[in-house]
């Protein structure tokens, strides 16, 4: 089925610039400019509908103030609290689409934004991922008290503690003890006397007193524990971890994420690491690194694309997947793997060329066969 006679449609915060790149991949690919259909307007009016034959993609709500504030009803967008209200209302605007062929499901997305529901998915696929006390919701955490009996119980001594229904790692806590009964975090919050605001300066907290106002403060949004596994390390020294993007159950896109910090996020002081030493120390579980990506992206079949968060172990020897994301495309610049069916393509260009093809997107009963991937050749080094 072929998208040259379709109109396409984005729905999305027009000033942002995730819109501008997907607009200008589509215009590149000859089908003029998709109709944008802002994130506010469809709060405002409780929904929009779109003709039966226009191909719609939805896009982020973040990085929009007022957006923040309908969904969250803070405002001030830096605040962390209030991620469960934001799930809630984002959820009831998805839903509030009516029409068009879309390029994701609205039940998918309500497990890809739960970290504890995304983890069980992934679990009961046998994706690799992180142990974990809370996935699926089977341990409920009402504050600080009950992640301390968690990694007590469950022999946790490092654990990452995550908003369920964060992104961008606002709100997570890297959690470390130590003898002598010592704690430590490193986190982006920043505690102020009018709440908790996310930082885009990671700072370490070494008072159990604090730790434990910000993860009780957290609590009611709803809290995912996960087992803080050691990761692989560039020759630096720097840890390093992998956003690999699957478009259409193909993984296409990757950048090796490094930090001297638990936290990798490029936005918190994560560099690009070298793509291609990367894959010369996975040597050949290269190709197994990426079919875990799309085993993970699998469990999602009726969305287009996912971002995938890969943690690779110390010595590149094993895998697990840290997190899914629906939004994780953002890499600009970036064109595909070398020798895959994303090469040269930007990540929004890829999701083009897919969706011309593979619309209407797979059911759950026939996801996408597992294809035969080509390494990466030297030349994708400059990432």
């Amino acid at each position: 089925m072929t998208g040259r006679s379709r109109s396409w449609a984005v729905v999305g915060n027009g000033e942002n610039r995730r819109v501008g790149m997907f607009v200008e991949a589509a215009r590149a690919a000859g089908l003029g400019t998709p109709r944008v259909v802002e994130w506010r307007d469809v709060l405002r009016d409780g929904g929009h509908t779109f003709a039966d034959d226009e191909i719609v993609r939805l896009d982020s709500p973040g990085e929009n103030a007022e957006v923040d504030r309908r969904l969250r009803g803070a405002v001030e967008p830096t605040r962390v609290e209030g991620s469960a209200r934001w799930y809630a209302g984002f959820l009831d605007a998805v839903r509030s689409l009516r029409g068009g062929i879309r390029l994701d499901d609205p039940d998918e997305l309500a497990v890809l934004f739960d970290k504890r529901l995304c983890h069980a998915r992934m679990e009961a696929a046998d994706v690799p991922v992180p142990p974990s006390p809370t996935s699926g919701g089977a341990l409920p955490v009402r504050g600080w008290d009950d992640v301390r009996a968690a990694m007590r119980e469950h022999g946790m001594p490092r654990v990452f503690v995550k908003p369920a229904h964060g992104s961008s790692a606002s709100g997570v806590l890297a959690v470390e003890t130590a003898g002598g009964g010592r704690i430590r975090a490193t986190t982006s919050v920043e505690v102020t006397p009018g709440g908790l605001h996310n930082s885009l300066r990671l700072r370490r907290y070494t008072g159990e007193r604090e730790i434990a106002a910000i993860v009780d403060a957290l609590a009611p949004d709803g809290l995912h524990i996960e087992h803080w596994l050691p990761k692989a390390s560039t020759a630096d020294g720097r840890v390093a971890d992998l956003r690999v993007v699957v478009v259409a159950g193909r993984a296409t896109h990757a950048v090796v994420r490094t930090s001297r910090s638990p936290l990798t996020n490029l936005h918190l002081g994560g560099a690009r690491g070298d793509l291609a030493a990367a894959v010369a120390a996975a040597g050949e579980r290269w190709t197994r690194a990426l079919t875990i990506c799309e085993e993970a992206a699998a469990c999602f079949p009726r969305t287009l694309c996912v971002g995938v968060d890969l943690l690779p172990a110390t010595g590149w020897r094993q895998f697990a997947v840290g997190e899914v994301n629906a939004f994780g495309d953002l890499l600009p610049r970036l064109t595909g793997l070398p020798g895959g069916p994303a090469e040269g393509l930007t990540t929004y260009a890829a999701q083009i060329a897919a969706a011309r093809t593979a619309v209407p997107l797979p059911s759950p009963a026939s996801p996408p066969a597992r294809p035969h991937h080509t390494e990466p050749r030297n030349d994708h080094a400059s990432l």
